[in-house]
């Protein structure tokens, strides 16, 4: 199924995008970092340390659907570079207010994103 609202955007560029806007977007201390998917083009591996959260790392893969939509999967959650188990109520809240944070990022950069 082809779209003509692909993304079009060369993946350096839109990575080159997201640092500079999903650090607005973030609590103030936490950090993020953000690097390109080499298997694939539209994908982006974001990489976020929670502020004063004990040395937390959320990994998260952000692929385009398309020039506007993005798909968010959780890959890790570390502690001291260990895994932590991500189902506790406290963990469920830090994931879901980064993936917001993921989406407003991406919401920002439509003008970038949709030519």
């Amino acid at each position: 199924m082809s779209s003509n609202d692909e993304l079009t955007v060369p993946q350096r560029e839109l990575a080159e995008a997201w640092r500079r806007t999903l650090p607005e977007r973030l609590r103030a201390g936490d950090q993020a970092e953000i690097s390109e998917d080499e298997k694939h083009p539209d994908t982006l591996l974001v990489s976020i340390q929670s502020a004063g959260r004990s040395d937390l790392e959320f990994d998260f893969t952000v692929k385009y659907v398309d020039s506007r939509e993005i798909d968010i999967q959780l890959t890790d959650v570390e502690r001291d570079g260990r895994s932590v188990d991500e189902r506790t109520d406290v963990m469920q809240e830090l994931i879901e207010d980064y993936r917001r944070h993921l989406h407003e990022c991406a919401q920002a950069l439509h003008h970038f994103t949709h030519a």
